[in-house]
């Protein structure tokens, strides 16, 4: 009888193995469609198409996506020591991805050249290409985590732990520490002196259970966050309110990293868009965009990456579309792909140059 890491290992490579080909042969099999209605019905041209893609499919399987789940199964050398970049997202990027997009630009490119619109896929074909990529990338974030109990990663490094309280104590303000560094000639003998902002000894007792003096208070900073194994729980009768768990938690970032993605392949499907020339870069971008999913969740190249590669490119791809075609985007997407370029920017670059440092400075 299989066991569950057995059971587990087989389902996530059977949904790779479906989103990898499942997109290829619905997005060839519409693009052959074209081809037969393009050339006057001809079916020869429709199957030569079909058979093509599974050719295509049989190949880059054999050659390429199975080799690699075997030298990740087997945990060979080359596998293992790669830390910081995700092969099998590689892997499906150029496999998968990069053709559908191929041969989304080429259905463009023949219907244009022809003169009659046909078809310029939208909803199915994208929408699934999407979905598959998102698929993926949510099995190769959950991979770590037991589907079964609590939210235990198999590998520790992975769990992200919740927050919780931490205790509480009195913040001085500016101007008690002034008090008492003027205060520190008058101190009497046996009364120990402050070291570092703390009162060392016996002493320490007396005066942590001491009134607050004038101008203290407790500052709103004291509710810290901590890192800690155990998640914070709440045992009240809304206690379901206050439940989480890490790998619903994933599916939510999943979608959320690809939504500026998923809107600019969108905008490549309205028909002003697809039959022009400015389908090649919306795509292409999209692409680029794409290539982040290589980085791994918790490097911090991602942060890069995602402006480099999505905000930056989009904004000026966004703003292009806005001036040719008027409102086929919303404007928060250009606002949000600026927002993030100057934010990051700024506090990665500008804020830390000696001008931003001054004191006097907010």
């Amino acid at each position: 009888m299989l066991s569950g890491k057995t059971v587990k290992l087989i389902l996530y490579e059977v949904l790779q193995f479906a989103a990898l080909i499942v997109p290829i042969f619905v997005v060839m099999e519409r693009f052959a469609s074209v081809i037969r209605d393009v050339r006057g019905w001809d079916v020869t041209a429709y199957w030569l198409v079909v058979a093509a893609s599974i050719a295509y499919v049989t190949s880059a399987t054999l050659l390429v996506w199975v080799p690699l789940k075997y030298a990740i199964l087997k945990q060979r050398r080359f596998i293992t020591e790669i830390t910081q970049w995700r092969p099998v997202a590689l892997a499906y990027l150029i496999l998968s991805t990069l053709p559908c997009f191929a041969i989304l630009i080429a259905s463009s490119k023949v219907q244009l050249d022809s003169g009659k619109w046909f078809d310029h896929f939208t909803e199915l074909p994208v929408s699934l290409v999407l979905f598959s990529l998102i698929c993926v990338d949510i099995i190769e974030r959950i991979r770590p985590f037991k589907l079964i109990g609590k939210s235990v990663s198999l590998d520790p490094d992975l769990d992200m732990s919740s927050p919780v309280f931490t205790h509480l104590e009195q913040v001085s303000t500016i101007s008690v520490q002034v008090q008492a560094d003027e205060g520190q000639n008058g101190l009497t003998q046996g009364q120990p002196e402050p070291r570092n902002g703390s009162i060392s000894g016996r002493w320490q007792d007396h005066a942590d259970t001491r009134r607050s003096p004038p101008g203290t208070r407790t500052s709103s900073a004291t509710y810290l966050y901590s890192t800690s194994s155990q998640p914070w729980t709440y045992s009240g009768p809304l206690s379901i309110l206050w439940k989480k768990d890490r790998r619903s938690e994933l599916f939510v970032e999943s979608f959320l990293f690809w939504l500026d993605t998923v809107e600019m392949v969108r905008v490549a499907g309205e028909p002003l868009v697809f039959y022009s020339a400015w389908v090649f870069p919306v795509y292409i971008f999209a692409f680029l965009s794409a290539l982040r999913m290589i980085v791994t969740p918790h490097s911090p190249l991602l942060s890069f990456t995602g402006v480099a590669l999505q905000d930056l490119p989009f904004f000026i791809i966004r703003v292009a579309l806005i001036a040719v075609f008027g409102y086929v985007t919303p404007v928060l997407y250009p606002l949000k792909n600026v927002l993030v370029t100057l934010t990051y920017i700024y506090f990665t670059l500008l804020s830390k140059l000696r001008i931003f440092k001054r004191r006097s400075m907010f």
